[in-house]
């Protein structure tokens, strides 16, 4: 028998881990060209039957909205030379939480990104 039957001590299925590693993991769309809601908008579409893919990909759908403001926030801000730091520092946090997202759901455990404002609930 596959563990893919079998919840987790979480009481969430690897198929459903898998599902919501992927939301989060979709962000990265944005290395072809494509805005970074983009797939975790997808995921939550094509997913909302189950609760904790629907929950983790709306999570990773308002912390892309909401950082893809900050990048525009700080890349204005590069006319006063604050934003010669603060565009690194936001894609760098930007990248590190979504591979944080990424390992917590596919332990299937609930994570809730940082600094993110709730657009979509």
């Amino acid at each position: 028998m596959t563990t893919d039957t079998y919840p987790t001590t979480y009481g969430v299925s690897s198929e459903s881990r898998k599902l919501a590693m992927l939301g989060h993991l979709s962000a990265f769309i944005s290395f072809v060209g494509i805005p970074s809601l983009v797939g975790p908008l997808v995921v939550w579409l094509l997913n909302r039957d189950d609760p904790f893919v629907e929950e983790q990909a709306k999570d990773a759908l308002n912390f892309n909205i909401s950082f893809l403001i900050y990048g525009i926030a700080a890349a204005i801000s590069i006319i006063l030379l604050i934003g010669l730091l603060a565009l690194p520092a936001v894609f760098v946090t930007w990248f590190v939480l979504v591979i944080v997202a990424s390992v917590k759901a596919a332990n299937g455990e609930n994570y809730r990104y940082p600094f993110t404002i709730k657009f979509v609930s």
